[in-house]
């Protein structure tokens, strides 16, 4: 994640300095697109990479289920409504792809102790971007909201449960956001990387028929957890 996190601000700076002769933190950089955020309403499309988590508590106290997380990767478009000259609303419905093992402790054979949780999500965050005042061609902004999640890989129809190695959650799941990010506006288009961390609000396990099930009986909820990084273009 350290490589992750660098590698977004090394982008950001590279974007930048590579626009033009004089480079976006030159004293005085020419301004490029000075009138596009004037505009009431645009839109874009974004790429970025993802690291999806569960936040488990558990009914008592017992060895964690260790969960190795894997990046993922983010597709999606933007539409940006102006509310009010440092306050945008933006809609970012996106495909995401995540993929998780989690690994149960006390069990002896390998097939008991992991589950692979594969999710191929369709993402719908409704959010504010709060922007700063621009200097030059560089506008920092914060941005949060709600999102609802659609799980197209839950498994929630099916009735096999981890008795037959079937893992299942709910299809549906609601989430807060929170992340900054930063505007380089180019001579053509604005880039804007972005880091946003995902908060689940509910509970996604769906617990197995059996209610003694050593996979699922001592778990109080399960809650995704997620870092996006999204790097967008207007």
């Amino acid at each position: 994640m350290k490589k992750i996190i660098l590698t977004f601000f090394l982008t950001g700076i590279i974007s930048g300095t590579a626009q033009n002769s004089k480079g976006i933190f030159s004293k005085d950089p020419i301004i490029n697109l000075e009138n596009f955020q004037q505009k009431k309403v645009y839109f874009g499309f974004y790429l970025g990479f993802n690291t999806f988590d569960f936040k488990i508590d558990y009914k008592t106290e017992t060895p964690d289920i260790f969960v190795k997380k894997t990046m993922g990767f983010n597709v999606g478009i933007v539409g940006d409504i102006k509310l009010q000259e440092y306050i945008n609303l933006r809609f970012e419905p996106g495909l995401y792809y995540a993929k998780r093992d989690l690994n149960y402790p006390n069990f002896s054979k390998p097939s008991d102790a992991l589950r692979e949780v594969n999710s191929t999500y369709i993402h719908f965050p409704l959010l504010l971007k709060f922007s700063s005042l621009r200097t030059g061609n560089i506008r920092p902004y914060a941005l949060g909201g709600l999102s609802a999640t659609l799980n197209l890989s839950s498994n929630a129809k099916l009735m096999d449960d981890n008795f037959q190695q079937k893992f299942r959650v709910k299809s549906w799941s609601t989430n807060y956001e929170l992340g900054f990010g930063i505007d380089l506006f180019s001579e053509y288009f604005i880039f804007s990387p972005s880091i946003r961390g995902v908060f689940g609000l509910n509970d996604e396990l769906i617990r197995d028929n059996d209610p003694n099930s050593p996979w699922t009986s001592n778990i109080e909820s399960l809650k995704t957890r997620a870092i996006l990084i999204n790097f967008t273009f207007h």
